[in-house]
């Protein structure tokens, strides 16, 4: 350390010797150098090689409209579902975890920055020492103490890199926490409309049941019916109020499935929900656009691109250790024998200087550290890819899933039609003595199964619509207020 003498007549510190220069310069030129070369390979958007168009459905399909995918519910058409969707992205618990990630992944930029700056630390002490004679020596020191790295390499900036890319990957996984609430909520309001719609025709059909087995309970008793009859009447009877139970059942799950989706406990929206309303209705128009608009549309897609940009920056990061790390450092305060001198202008001390450090034994197991990044870089890709087909998987089957399930409704619709004929022809010839009831029975069962799978189709094609919703990415943002990187280029195959 060397000390200052005071100028009395300017009362600041004098300016550092001549021969300290050189340190002072050589420090300056390293700052102007930091960062200029960044070791590593720079980020390159990976190149994919995607189908024209989905083989689900005709090439005439027009582009999926962004703003309608990204508030897809809206085509349903119900204020309840809209309110709870409204509840779920403000309270829905795994919404609030996505954010702390994010929010944390954010604090963790800043951390990786602030290296890219001075640290600066204030110390302070006082000594008491001495030897076997009555003699003891008073040391009291206060200063600041400065230490610049240098990033002339470009680990730092490299770290800084990678923290970006992980901000950009959370807030594409809250995105994707987000698409998934809003199709399961959207699923489960739709299986409890769905399941009271069931109830409304099982109960029709059990209030019809009751009713005939009344009627030839009370024959059999004034000895003008059949003993049969009123057994297989009380059978089949007794058979639907059975299949109720299991209704209710799926009725109540789905009540307390959307009460936790809220973020409330369940049974907490039992009385709202209570209500009886009818399936939502809404028109199946296939936008789906083509297969590269996933690239912009998942977010799924979005974030494994960016854990792939995250790591190819770790491998600079690495890299940045096999060189020597530059530091300019400087410490400036006072320093005295006595407590009442350390504030005298002849206690004033300084410092000023670069150092380096290098880790030029450990080249081996650095080496080691970057291949290791290599592989993690590798690893990233191959996620990406398989993240990608795997999207393309789900779209061509939520494709398949929805038009098969619109085949299927339209044949139920003839066959409930038919079957309802079929159970009215048998009441008729029961009456009139030309078949048994045994026949009557087997209609109204046929009419009760095909009422109650058509009113199912009904609401599987509204599930398969949000499950194909869902796939294609909807409801996180469209691509108009798109603000992240690109997470791919397209080779059309």
């Amino acid at each position: 350390m060397q000390r200052f003498d005071p100028n009395p007549d300017r009362g600041h510190w004098s300016w550092p010797s001549v021969g300290l220069w050189p340190a002072v310069l050589l420090g300056v030129a390293l700052f102007l150098l930091s960062g200029c070369a960044l070791v590593g390979p720079d980020y390159v958007t990976p190149e994919l090689v995607l189908p024209d168009a989905w083989q689900a459905v005709s090439p005439q399909v027009p582009s999926a409209n962004g703003a309608r995918l990204a508030r897809w519910w809206q085509t349903l058409d119900d204020p309840v579902l809209s309110g709870l969707i409204r509840q779920a992205m403000a309270d829905n618990l795994d919404v609030k975890d996505a954010l702390s990630r994010v929010r944390e992944t954010r604090l963790q930029r800043l951390i990786a920055r602030s290296a890219l700056f001075p640290g600066l630390d204030a110390s302070g002490s006082a000594k008491l020492s001495g030897d076997d004679s009555s003699d003891t020596t008073e040391l009291y020191s206060t200063g600041f103490d400065a230490a610049w790295e240098l990033d002339l390499f470009g680990g730092i900036h490299r770290s800084v890199e990678a923290a970006q890319a992980d901000i950009n990957a959370e807030v594409e996984a809250l995105g994707d926490v987000r698409v998934t609430l809003l199709a399961e909520v959207a699923a489960n309001y739709i299986d409890l409309r769905t399941y009271q719609a069931r109830l409304g025709v099982a109960t029709r059909n059990v209030a019809s049941m009751e009713e005939t087995w009344s009627l030839l309970d009370a024959l059999a008793r004034a000895g003008m019916g059949d003993e049969l009859a009123v057994a297989q009447a009380r059978y089949n009877l007794e058979s639907s109020r059975a299949g109720i139970a299991d209704l209710e059942v799926g009725l109540a799950e789905a009540m307390h499935r959307l009460a936790v989706l809220t973020g409330q406990p369940a049974g907490s929206l039992n009385a709202e929900l209570a209500r009886v309303r009818p399936i939502p209705q809404a028109s199946v128009e296939l936008a789906v656009g083509v297969p590269a608009d996933l690239l912009r549309q998942r977010p799924d897609i979005r974030q494994a691109e960016r854990q792939l940009a995250a790591q190819t920056a770790r491998i600079g990061e690495a890299e940045a250790q096999l060189y020597p790390s530059f530091t300019l450092n400087g410490s400036i305060g006072l320093e005295a024998l006595s407590l009442g001198d350390l504030f005298a202008a002849e206690s004033r001390i300084w410092s000023i200087g670069p150092g380096f450090s290098w880790s030029i034994f450990n080249a081996g197991s650095i080496r080691n550290q970057i291949k290791v990044q290599e592989e993690q870089q590798q690893q990233a890709l191959i996620n990406y890819k398989s993240t990608v087909l795997g999207a393309l998987e789900e779209v061509e089957n939520a494709l398949v899933a929805l038009d098969r399930e619109q085949r299927k409704q339209a044949r139920l619709e003839a066959a409930a039609k038919a079957a309802s004929q079929a159970a009215d022809l048998a009441q008729q010839q029961y009456t009139t003595g030309m078949t048994g009831f045994s026949d009557v029975l087997d209609a109204q069962r046929s009419q009760l199964s095909f009422e109650d799978q058509l009113v199912e189709s009904r609401g599987a094609i509204l599930s398969d619509l949000v499950h194909l919703y869902k796939v294609l990415g909807g409801g996180w943002q469209s691509p108009d207020d798109a603000t992240e990187p690109n997470p791919g280029s397209v080779h059309k195959g």
